[in-house]
């Protein structure tokens, strides 16, 4: 399958934060001719190893991308068949009103998110942002109807396939961060190309947008000697600022911060510049908000690594992404882990 068309099926299958289950066998499908050994833990986390050669210090290098996504989910039912939700993650309310969505309950049903009409606001409405809780999603049932379809706690995804825009760019949902899963599917394609001596563990992570927690079991089973997260970052638009955003196009961006190894960092931009990959550096002097920080903090400590794909218009349903960015991502990330050895490793890890 080619990245982009397992990209395509990821988007168009919803994971919503607790319920990735719905990924399991595509991404199992699909990884596993390219790998050694792969498995489902108990929380969820998709596990894959490929083996390396001549492993003589057992070095165990951990790629991780979240296969979760933000979403909605059942709240409570109305005497008249109206459905109030909250959020699963962090959802905007003003990017949802209007939306199309698929209540997932004992069956898919189509609805729409909908409020009052402007025409019937009083003045001091007018002017503000309505809340997700003034919201309602309309299936078309009454109450009665509704009850034997759908349970409180179902959870809603918003209704958007995947599109191809002009160019190399695409377009869905959940880009964040299945632009990441997929970013592994194509590393491990391009590590099947060269030698590489260390063990790599490609990990799908769950609920990440909730608290990171595939990113904390995934890694304190495996115990990598580097963790390296794969996830997206601001993409560059008019009204921000160049020195908080990513320029589409131009390769991922390379985190820099405290979240970050210094030795591993300096590393991963020579291997950039040594196969003349393009990339960008990405300023987090805080804890990073992705997988990274609970693989920096799990067990004694893990030397960490970032990498950002740059997405426009994140956490929306019309997220965008280059697929070039993706190719030169993957493409670092195999270079970089083929030139770890068991003779350079302990010298790159020194402070």
């Amino acid at each position: 399958m080619s990245t982009n068309d397992f990209l395509e099926t990821l988007c168009n299958t919803h994971s919503i934060s607790g319920n990735e289950f719905n990924l399991k066998e595509i991404i199992i499908s699909t990884f596993k001719n390219y790998t050694d050994n792969i498995f489902t833990d108990d929380l969820g986390n998709i596990i894959a190893l490929k083996k390396g050669y001549n492993n003589e210090k057992n070095i165990k290098v951990m790629l991780a991308a979240h296969m979760d996504e933000i979403g909605l989910i059942v709240k409570y039912i109305e005497e008249n068949g109206f459905i109030r939700f909250t959020s699963i993650g962090g959802i905007d309310p003003r990017t949802i009103l209007g939306q199309e969505v698929i209540v997932h309950g004992k069956k898919d049903l189509f609805g729409v998110i909908g409020s009052k009409p402007p025409h019937l606001q009083e003045k001091d409405e007018i002017d503000k942002a309505i809340k997700m809780e003034d919201m309602i999603i309309d299936v078309g049932l009454n109450k009665e109807q509704l009850v034997n379809l759908v349970n409180i706690g179902d959870v809603i995804s918003i209704k958007r396939n995947f599109k191809v825009l002009q160019g190399n760019r695409v377009t869905a949902r959940a880009l964040d961060d299945k632009a990441g899963v997929a970013t592994i599917y194509e590393c491990i394609k391009e590590l099947s190309k060269l030698y590489h001596e260390c063990d790599v563990y490609f990990v799908a992570t769950v609920q990440e947008e909730v608290g990171l927690r595939g990113a904390f079991t995934s890694t304190y089973r495996i115990n990598p000697d580097i963790g390296i997260a794969i996830d997206v970052g601001f993409g560059s638009t008019p009204e921000l600022s160049k020195a908080e955003t990513l320029d589409m196009g131009k390769g991922p961006g390379i985190t820099i911060g405290g979240n970050i190894h210094p030795g591993l960092r300096e590393k991963l931009v020579n291997v950039a510049k040594e196969y003349n990959i393009p990339f960008q550096y990405e300023v987090t002097p805080g804890p990073t908000g992705t997988d990274g920080r609970a693989i920096q903090i799990t067990r004694e400590g893990i030397p960490t690594l970032c990498l950002s794909i740059p997405l426009r218009y994140m956490h929306t349903s019309v997220e965008v992404v280059d697929t070039l960015d993706i190719k030169n991502t993957a493409k670092l990330l195999a270079f970089f882990v083929s030139s770890i050895t068991n003779e350079n490793l302990e010298g790159l890890l020194c402070y």
